[in-house]
């Protein structure tokens, strides 16, 4: 699966495809509009990806510093908020290689 066809089974599907990692399944709900859903799969994650994810959703919420903690647990550089839909891709694509 690629990040563009997550991100439209998201739009089309109720649920999320079976097989994912936790990371690409909170990707699946942030694409789906579900902070909550997403922030809680994400904090359970205990994975550099989930901790990506968590950065990501805070980048999203707009807590910078909250995101900027999460992007260093993931071991990644924090990203600015423009940088939304490209990083939720490039995350994609590390998480689904996973699934």
């Amino acid at each position: 699966m690629t990040p563009a066809q997550l991100r439209e089974s998201a739009k089309a599907q109720d649920a999320p495809p079976g097989k994912l990692t936790p990371a690409a399944e909170a990707l699946w709900w942030i694409a789906r509009g579900d902070w909550e859903r997403a922030h809680a799969i994400a904090q359970d994650d205990e994975t550099p990806h989930g901790s990506w994810v968590h950065a990501l959703l805070h980048l999203i919420e707009g807590d910078l510093s909250n995101a900027r903690y999460w992007f260093s647990e993931a071991g990644r550089r924090p990203v600015t908020p423009d940088r939304i839909d490209a990083l939720w891709d490039e995350i994609a694509a590390e998480a689904l290689r996973g699934s």
